[in-house]
């Protein structure tokens, strides 16, 4: 049994920038749909890729793969996630949107179905929170494959409620962070 693991990195870091600035008490972050509606986030706050990974699959991981959109060029973001096992794919930002940074993941994970996860055995792991990667999830799922979502509790409900199984990040939240 292995896992493969498919991270949208934007989603996991924008909204636990967000759940820190409720966690820390910002004006106009009393809770975490206030954070939402007044766009106010702890641009300080940042995971750890490691532990992120060890989190969504433990030792039996066979892919691990981030997706994110292109930093400024000093940034050492990917660089990090390198030296702690995934496979970066980032790419330019689109009138501020990141629609590719999720069709790319949603293809990669249709193409390892395809190709290299043992539908018996492997578990794929979706570490998002938004509907974008519900037909990955439904696709897999019809396949015979187990799927996971790991996310903030927050995760959109029918990625939350579809999963064969949801790992909830919020409680593990101090431990995630870097």
């Amino acid at each position: 049994m292995a896992y493969y693991i498919y991270v949208d990195n934007s989603n996991v870091w924008i909204e636990g920038q967000r759940i820190s600035a409720v966690k820390k008490g910002y004006r106009g972050a009393e809770t975490l749909a206030a954070a939402m509606r007044n766009r106010i986030a702890d641009r300080g706050w940042n995971f750890h890729f490691g532990r992120l990974r060890y989190f969504a699959g433990g030792d039996d991981v066979a892919e691990a793969k981030l997706y994110g959109s292109r930093p400024p060029k000093n940034d050492e973001l990917w660089k990090s996630a390198k030296r702690h096992g995934f496979e970066v794919k980032v790419f330019d930002r689109s009138f501020g949107r990141e629609k590719r940074v999720d069709t790319q993941m949603v293809a990669d994970i249709v193409k390892d179905l395809h190709t290299c996860i043992d539908k018996k055995k492997d578990t794929v792991v979706i570490v998002a929170g938004d509907q974008d990667h519900v037909p990955a999830l439904e696709m897999a799922q019809a396949m015979g494959v187990r799927v996971e979502v790991a996310f903030w509790n927050h995760c959109n409900h029918h990625l939350k409620d579809g999963a064969d199984e949801f790992f909830n990040l919020t409680p593990h939240f101090d431990h995630l962070a870097y």
